[in-house]
């Protein structure tokens, strides 16, 4: 231990002067107003990307914002290996989850939505008539889903399908 060493020069170009190492390759501001609805959307769910490789360069992590109209339902699913991470902005989210769906919570402006790898889940906006405002954050770039259909789920899908490559007609 006893030395001072800084690390910080681990990750800078080797070929960048000194005094402009991280000018372009260190933090990041992406404005609130300037995401990236060029990633998989889903009828009844706007999504868009403000954190990717694409945008940034991220390697490992991808986060983003969607908004779920009222009462709108997912299908049974999981997200293989990945780890997620859903922050309430405003609205009512309802999380069922298990082999059968059999466990539900709640989440409101300001909780955290914590989704282990291999989950069944299914997402839901428990509103009928306001819309659902998330950020999510998931542990690498790629948009896994693995539809679960032989699971019936406790709350069908009804008002509005969330239909598209990812998420199959229930």
């Amino acid at each position: 231990m006893g030395q001072d060493h800084d690390h910080a020069h681990d990750h800078a170009p080797h070929h960048a002067p000194l005094a402009e190492r991280w000018k372009h390759d260190g933090v990041r501001v992406i404005p609130g107003d300037k995401l990236d609805d060029n990633t998989a959307q889903t009828p009844g769910m706007y999504r868009q990307a403000a954190i990717n490789a694409a945008r940034v360069g991220a390697q490992k992590i991808w986060a983003g914002t969607v908004a779920i109209q009222p009462d709108a339902k997912t299908g049974v699913h999981h997200h293989g290996a990945l780890e997620s991470v859903i922050y309430v902005v405003s609205g009512r989210a309802r999380m069922r989850w298990g082999d059968k769906l059999e466990y539900v919570a709640e989440a409101g402006p300001g909780d955290f939505i914590f989704v282990p790898p291999y989950v069944p889940h299914q997402e839901i906006n428990a509103s009928t008539d306001e819309p659902l405002h998330c950020v999510l954050v998931r542990s690498d770039n790629e948009a896994v889903v693995v539809n679960i259909p032989d699971v019936e789920p406790v709350e069908r899908p009804e008002t509005v399908h969330w239909i598209d490559p990812i998420h199959k007609h229930p």
